[in-house]
């Protein structure tokens, strides 16, 4: 962590060089003339990047400066670096970032009382949430096809009895997250036998379920992986996790600067987004290898965003 937080920092450095008072007409200049770019900056993982370069690439074809700041390792870098001004624009998730925010590590179900309650928590950190897709990405507890028929599991509560007998396996920050380890315990009364470190929803917490190193773990519901005979969904049957539905979250600031043409193209591109939109994403890249800035661009393209 304390890598990504120097590396990170000193991106940042380089960012706010320069940096040059704003207005409600028209974008800031730096003391050479030139447009400051809006800072698109995006999480640790495919899918986040995947979304960083749509948007990004989305608001160039609208003749908006943009750089790109790809993979922060956590909210509690993410958070802090957009109330600084050293990041405009994130693409954040409903319910984790307002059970981020307002510590209470829960969220409602309901995208639009998630939504009413996140706008307001932002209101006063000089951010804005602008409208969120129908796409939705939230936390799902897994084990592979053979895990559950030995142990009859179909729900995460069904795991109480033989969760001291297993190892789970999820992002560094799992531990402290309320919608990760920490709410598997007080929710489902969870105690597993030990927690191992591994990458967010990524190749690394697939290849631990399959060869065993791990038997439980986090993925996300549009990791590719899930989509296959390999791995099951336990229900959340306690209702743990919040609406997560894809929310675009800029600085004020921005929004003041650059008016309605900037909001315009982000509200056209997320409109777009569906689940099964980011999960054939996520293959794409997860699966087939591919860059995430070539599959953005496609999409956008087939979606008619982009010349």
């Amino acid at each position: 962590m304390a890598t990504s937080v120097r590396a990170f920092t000193a991106a940042f450095a380089v960012v706010v060089l320069g940096a040059a008072c704003g207005n409600t007409g028209s974008p800031a200049r730096d003391l050479k003339g030139r447009e400051q770019p809006i800072v698109i900056a995006s999480f640790d993982f495919s899918e986040s990047k995947i979304l960083g370069e749509i948007y990004a690439r989305a608001l160039e074809q609208g003749g908006f400066p943009i750089e790109r700041l790809p993979g922060v390792a956590t909210r509690e870098i993410m958070e802090p670096a957009l109330e600084q001004g050293q990041v405009d624009l994130v693409l954040e998730y409903l319910g984790s970032s307002l059970a981020f925010l307002d510590g209470s590590g829960r969220a409602p179900s309901q995208p639009e009382v998630a939504y009413e309650k996140l706008s307001l928590a932002l209101s006063g950190r000089g951010l804005a949430a602008l409208d969120f897709a129908r796409a939705q990405d939230r936390n799902e507890i897994v084990v592979t096809a053979a895990t559950a028929a030995r142990y009859e599991l179909r729900s995460i509560s069904d795991l109480r009895a033989i969760a001291a007998e297993l190892d789970f396996g999820g992002p560094p920050e799992c531990p402290a997250r309320p919608l990760c380890l920490q709410g598997l315990e007080r929710t489902y009364e969870l105690s597993f036998r030990s927690f191992v470190s591994l990458d967010a929803s990524g190749p690394l917490t697939v290849g631990a379920l399959e060869t065993g190193d791990v038997d439980v773990a986090l993925l996300f519901s549009t990791h590719p992986a899930i989509a296959g005979e390999r791995l099951v969904v336990l229900e959340d049957d306690l209702g743990l996790q919040p609406a997560e539905n894809i929310v675009p979250v800029v600085r004020s600031e921005i929004v003041r600067r650059f008016g309605a043409g900037l909001t315009s193209v982000i509200d056209s591109v997320t409109a777009r987004l569906t689940t099964g939109a980011l999960a054939r994403l996520n293959q794409q890249v997860d699966v087939g290898g591919q860059d995430p800035a070539l599959v953005a661009r496609e999409w956008l393209e087939q979606e008619g965003l982009l010349r």
